[in-house]
């Protein structure tokens, strides 16, 4: 079907959000722009490499309009946001860029630590250990696609303890072969403390309450948000107050303290990043592969777990990804950057979309608390409250498109606390229409699955439990 262009890169969609208008999926504006590029009569090519940890690299080769064009800030809008998306979903400190100098200089003064992207500089530094860097080289110099992964979880024998760290509380698991004898959800407020202690006190009470649900305890596997290094979270936004107010005692206590609980407790213990142990617990629970998963809580959550059973270790923090062109979407809180995927998947996504159907929350009131009476009233067919998850349905099926463009997979799961009640059915039938309505070829490929209510709440505790042989 035909659709209204408002320039190349923001296309307004078929399926409009009912909540949010403004909306221009990421996806439409790409395809709109590469087949411009297509029919132009001389073009030219961005080569980007993005280097990780272990000198792994991803490589990228973006064709795009000759510099001189009406579409100059198009081309340069669309490399930008690619290179965001890259650097968000595979991590790195040191991007290496080939090709006109108008975007590569704009590209190295954005990623300054005083540049626009600022936030991500500073992240990807700390989350590296290195200074970050723009190198603009030749073309011959971009390094090729260098990719390494491992095979991680899917061990179920014996005592166990599986742990998911959230914004808002922090899930428990005792799982015996493979079985949950035990499930908590505990509330806590850990990105608003400062006092190391808190963390370490709350969560060693957590693992003792489920060590005491089992005869004996083997080991201990766990998730949470941000990027884990060897079991130590390297960025965490759980720890926030912790780095801004007491980055000493986040370098001495934080960063050890998982793995000093394994050698108090004795057992083997591995923390990794809750987004993998998302694609980890689809995986296990439909046996199968090649898969992405999306845990819509306090933020978004995104792992992946490759058809040949390995995860890669990219960060896929797509929660700072961009899905949306709409120059007017507000920005992320955090970041500060517009369009990105927190603010369309998470219960920060309820609260943005909230006030257009009607809602007034007091001022005290927190993001739980509010997705809560958001989803009673869901639950209680409120015609307009249902609209907001409507509007995020239909962000997701745009966005699956999107990073399939990125990720390959065949299996998409999305779980997490706004997924809860009628809403995940609605966002699930809203994401499966958009997909057969624009996007049939992916339709015809791509399973959308959402567990059930349990697995929702605790599937990621129960699948993390699995991590240490």
């Amino acid at each position: 079907m035909p659709q209204k262009q408002n320039g190349l890169l923001q296309i307004t969609p078929e399926h409009i959000p009912p909540l949010d208008p403004g909306f221009r999926p990421m996806i439409l504006g790409n395809r709109n722009f590469r087949r411009a590029v297509a029919l132009a009569e001389e073009t030219a090519v961005i080569a980007i490499g993005i280097e990780r940890n272990a000198g792994l690299v991803h490589r990228a080769d973006l064709e795009i309009f000759v510099p001189g064009s009406p579409h100059d800030e198009e081309s340069y809008r669309y490399v930008e946001r690619t290179i965001k998306f890259l650097l968000w979903s595979r991590g790195g400190w040191k991007i290496f860029i080939a090709g006109p100098p108008e975007i590569a200089e704009r590209i190295r003064a954005a990623y300054r630590p005083d540049g626009t992207r600022a936030f991500d500089v500073d992240l990807m530094s700390r989350a590296y250990g290195r200074p970050f860097q723009v190198e603009i080289v030749a073309a011959a110099d971009v390094p090729q696609n260098k990719e390494s992964g491992s095979a991680l979880g899917g061990h179920l024998d014996g005592c166990r303890i599986g742990f998911d760290l959230g914004a808002s509380d922090y899930k428990l698991a005792a799982v015996i072969d493979g079985q949950p004898v035990f499930s908590a959800e505990i509330p806590w407020d850990p990105t608003a403390q400062a006092d190391p202690e808190y963390h370490r006190q709350r969560i060693r009470e957590g693992l003792e309450l489920a060590a005491a649900k089992m005869p004996r305890l083997d080991a201990i596997g766990g998730s949470s948000a941000g990027v884990w290094v060897d079991n130590q979270p390297m960025v965490a936004s759980l720890f926030r107050a912790v780095i801004k107010n007491n980055p000493d005692q986040f370098e001495q206590v934080v960063k050890p303290m998982f793995i000093n609980f394994g050698q108090e407790m004795g057992v083997p213990l591995e923390v990794i990043n809750d987004g993998d142990v998302t694609a980890l617990a689809g995986a296990l629970s439909l046996e199968t592969r090649g898969m992405l998963g999306i845990a819509m809580g306090s933020s978004e959550a995104v792992g992946f777990l490759s058809k040949e059973g390995i995860i890669m270790g990219w960060l896929n923090e797509l929660a700072f990804a961009p899905v949306d062109y709409n120059p007017d979407a507000p920005p992320d809180e955090w970041s500060g950057d517009r369009g990105v995927g927190v603010l369309y998947f998470s219960q920060q996504a309820v609260n943005k979309l909230a006030p257009a159907a009607g809602w007034q929350f007091p001022a005290g009131m927190g993001l739980p608390t509010r997705l809560k009476a958001v989803q009673a009233a869901a639950n209680m067919n409120d015609a307009a409250t249902m609209q907001i998850f409507e509007s995020i349905g239909i962000y997701l099926g745009y966005a699956i498109a999107h990073y399939a463009d990125f990720y390959d997979f065949d299996h998409l799961l999305i779980l997490g606390r706004v997924t809860s009640g009628c809403g995940g059915e609605i966002i699930l039938a809203k994401a499966n229409q958009i997909l057969q309505d624009e996007f049939p070829e992916l339709a015809a490929r791509i399973e959308l699955h959402v567990p059930d209510e349990q697995s929702r709440r605790v599937g990621q505790a129960v699948a993390a439990a699995s991590l240490p042989r």
